[in-house]
């Protein structure tokens, strides 16, 4: 699919993984109309990395897109997102720009949403080797902290730390996916080449959320 001067919509978690491929489809020529992020049933917090709405709103002023946020439950997720996607679509979003890697099972349902709402999916990131993606991401002067870890899959001493070249290569050697696919952890991305201002964030608390660590950033 041609990406020159396509109007899309980036489906936003505010991680590394959404982030690279709203970069990559821009670098493609592709015009981002907005970004999506789902939150929980009250609105307190992203549905997927438990980030504020305040923090992602500094996100999307940096970044110099609006928000489409949805309110969910895993429940009625799918049904909140295909009405974001159609309501995006009678704005004149042709496309919706998703930062899975390599699970067939997010491509089949991010394809079947669109299909629901008769967009195109482009997938940017799709096939390519993970380490070289994390790589990729660091080199082109992206930052990200890993603000939420699943203790059941990774140590904890990886939560707060900020993404580079380093960190790969530390998570490489003791054998963690430094994408974090299988769902290990969760990044927030504070600056880099999409951001015309890196955010102004300062480390709240540590919350226990079951097997998960959460840091909660908050606006400065």
């Amino acid at each position: 699919m041609i990406l020159r001067d396509l109007p899309v919509l980036a489906s936003w978690s505010g991680g590394k993984d959404s982030c690279l491929a709203l970069w990559r489809a821009v670098q493609a020529g592709a015009k981002p109309l907005a970004l999506l992020t789902m939150l929980d049933e009250a609105g307190d917090r992203s549905r997927s990395h438990g980030v504020r709405p305040e923090v992602l709103a500094r996100q999307a002023q940096a970044v110099g897109l609006p928000q489409r946020l949805g309110r969910a439950s895993w429940n009625d997720y799918r049904e909140v997102f295909v009405g974001q996607l159609r309501d995006a679509a009678a704005d004149g979003v042709q496309a919706a720009v998703f930062g899975d890697i390599d699970l067939d099972a997010h491509r089949e349902w991010e394809e079947g949403v669109c299909a629901d709402a008769g967009l195109e999916a482009i997938l940017p990131l799709w096939g390519q080797n993970r380490a070289d993606l994390v790589r990729e991401f660091v080199d082109a002067g992206f930052v990200a902290r890993i603000v939420m870890v699943n203790t059941a899959l990774v140590d904890e001493k990886w939560l707060g730390r900020t993404f580079n070249r380093q960190l790969i290569e530390d998570m490489l050697a003791e054998g963690v996916d430094p994408c974090g696919e299988a769902g290990e952890f969760h990044t927030l991305v504070v600056d880099g080449p999409l951001f015309n201002k890196p955010l102004a964030l300062r480390d709240g608390e540590t919350a226990e959320l079951g097997e998960y660590r959460a840091l909660d950033l908050l606006p400065a």
